[in-house]
């Protein structure tokens, strides 16, 4: 039986800096939207993104938690630092 899964993921702008924090349920189509396809939005004025991080939920509510967590002031504290400390060596972060 297939079940559902939520992906909450982080993707990051190296040209420009930036961070992007999201959930979907399909990782590679909301990828390829971010990248590639989207016309408007805020993401597409700092294209190329890579996926640096994700996190896989059953539950919807749980990937919007954390999504709400990681858009808060500690949650991106914590993203900046573990670019800072995991990204800029190895390309992704870590929990």
């Amino acid at each position: 039986m297939y079940r559902m899964v939520y992906t909450m993921y982080i993707l990051y702008s190296p040209n420009f800096s930036k961070i992007y924090i999201g959930f979907t349920s399909n990782l590679i189509e909301r990828f390829k939207s971010h990248n590639q396809l989207g016309k408007k939005g805020w993401t597409i004025k700092f294209r190329p993104w890579t996926v640096i991080y994700c996190e896989h939920f059953e539950i919807k509510s749980k990937a919007m938690e954390r999504e709400a967590f990681l858009k808060s002031g500690k949650g991106r504290e914590w993203i900046h630092k573990k670019i800072t400390a995991d990204y800029m060596q190895t390309g992704f972060i870590s929990k």
